[in-house]
């Protein structure tokens, strides 16, 4: 063995320690977060082996078997590399697994991962692996570590057991002084140190307060808190079909992603959601949507939304967009803006539905609709009221879906206006004059329409605004005869959701109406 002079192998040593702990400590933080999963990162692939990626992930098993692999693989190429024990074997499989984080995303392939710091071309992955082919090169005995160590004992009792003075071998002369085996055994004590350092600080290991500010991790190591974990999903959302266009079920909602929020007295938290609700979280959010198969999205139509949008299909993104459009009498730009880009539907916003109708200016309800159906978009439009619907109905208006909120009055803050007080006002009017946590006057009269009206609905608002339970109002939406139900989503709600939309959906329903969608 030849080996190199001190100061490199020191600082190859010190190196190889180095990237075995990243290793390591990367496997331990996912065996210590039972609810990670490479699901998303993977998900984003957009490069050439992405088919690939995408079918790993396609169901439950083989996501399991990733995410297996990928754990133990990291604990044991780090444990290795740390501990000098099989340092070739150790670099090589750690440089072909970091070869494969980069094909899966590269940097010059945009990823919503926040934590890439990259160069373009390189990034840290790409460094790492490099670094790793570099130690590869050497011989396993010119490094110190355990590796080292047991070659110097071999050799040590080779030339014990067959002197060189006697069979005539001229043995390489090796340090096997109590210095030398403390150099190769100096790496234990080490990480020892380093483990017990890092249990103290995690509390074994507290994931919590880490999940909420950016981690400076691997490429395949997003962590995800408890709800996000696409491992646990049951199934994905079932869908439907408005004309030709399939949806799921459950739809996201784009208050919270656009930074409002009806709650209540809080008046910090608009504010709050502009800034949780960057632009990669907004498409870290909608990719997690996907994966549930919750594949439409129901934003505003205006420049920020398009602009995130647009970043997320050019990454190949599959969520549709339903607009949330603005006419006003004659100027329809607003409509025009969405149909011009990338929406498969578009519909009038619900206060302004609710307004038109109240003036009685049914013709600036008909022409966004009609406006929209010519483009070949579904076309539809929202409402508090019921009036709404009852004056499409009343005035020849055919509008490929309605959009109503629906929810139940059973919850604490709830404070049903009573009908008859002329004091207070009427269905129709600003729902916002009356009480911010009520949105839907009466989910009966709501229920008993659509009994009798075959155009798909879609029931928004089915949660109260955060209210209610969704387990209980998706439930309630469902059988009441909704045929979508659109609900504001944080990105750890996500998966939660689709499981319960899941389980609703595919288990015994008390539902009289048909489906129409």
């Amino acid at each position: 063995m030849k080996d190199l002079n001190k100061t490199a192998t020191w600082l190859l040593t010190i190196l190889r320690i180095v990237i075995g702990w990243h290793f390591l400590y990367e496997g331990i933080a996912k065996v210590f977060n039972p609810n990670w999963s490479s699901a998303l990162y993977l998900m984003e692939s957009k490069w050439f082996l992405s088919g690939f990626f995408h079918w790993l992930i396609s169901n439950n098993t083989t996501l399991q078997i990733v995410d297996f692999l990928n754990i133990w693989g990291l604990l044991i190429i780090g444990l290795f590399l740390f501990i000098g024990f099989l340092p070739r074997a150790a670099s090589i499989g750690g440089a072909l697994l970091l070869l494969l984080y980069y094909i899966a995303n590269p940097p010059f392939v945009y990823s919503t991962v926040p934590t890439q710091s990259h160069f373009y071309i390189i990034n840290y992955n790409l460094i790492e692996a490099f670094v790793l082919i570099v130690i590869a090169s050497l011989n396993g005995e010119q490094l110190f570590g355990i590796q080292r160590y047991l070659a110097v004992r071999n050799r040590a009792e080779k030339e014990k057991k067959f002197p060189a003075a006697e069979n005539h071998e001229i043995l390489e002369t090796v340090d096997t002084s109590r210095r030398e085996m403390i150099k190769n055994l100096a790496v234990l004590p080490l990480f020892g140190a380093v483990f017990f350092g890092m249990a103290k600080k995690r509390g074994w290991i507290s994931f919590e307060e880490e999940n909420l500010k950016p981690q400076a991790v691997s490429g395949a190591s997003l962590l995800l808190g408890k709800t996000m974990s696409v491992k646990e999903l049951k199934g994905k959302v079932p869908a439907g079909k408005i004309k030709n266009i399939e949806l799921s079920r459950v739809m996201i909602g784009g208050n919270l992603i656009s930074g409002f929020a009806h709650s209540r007295d809080l008046i910090y938290v608009s504010t709050w959601l502009k800034k949780y609700f960057s632009d990669e979280k907004v498409i870290e959010t909608l990719w997690l949507c996907e994966a549930c198969g919750i594949n439409t999205a129901i934003f505003r139509c205006d420049e920020n939304t398009i602009r995130i949008l647009e970043k997320y299909w050019s990454r190949g993104g599959k969520v549709k967009w339903v607009a949330q459009t603005y006419p006003k009498g004659d100027d329809v730009s607003n409509v025009q803006m969405a149909i011009d880009h990338g929406a498969i539907g578009a519909f009038v916003m619900g206060g302004i539905a609710d307004k038109i109708v109240t003036d009685n200016k049914i013709a600036d309800l008909r022409k966004p609709i009609e406006l929209i159906q010519k483009q070949g978009l579904i076309a539809g439009t929202a409402a508090h009221s019921m009036r709404v619907p009852e004056a499409c109905v009343a005035n020849g208006i055919n509008p490929d879906f309605y959009m109503k909120t629906f929810h139940s009055h059973k919850y604490w803050s709830a404070t049903p206006i009573d009908p008859n007080d002329p004091e207070l006002p009427k269905d129709g009017e600003d729902h916002n004059m009356a009480h911010d946590n009520i949105w839907c006057m009466s989910d009966k009269a709501v229920a008993d329409f659509f009994k009798t009206n075959e155009t798909p609905w879609i029931a928004y608002k089915v949660l109260a605004a955060g209210a209610i339970k969704p387990e209980e109002g998706l439930k309630h939406a469902f059988t009441s005869g909704a045929d979508f139900a659109c609900v504001g989503m944080f990105d750890f709600q996500v998966v939660e959701n689709a499981n319960i939309a899941y389980s609703i959906l595919n288990g015994p329903m008390d539902r009289e109406r048909k489906w129409y969608a």
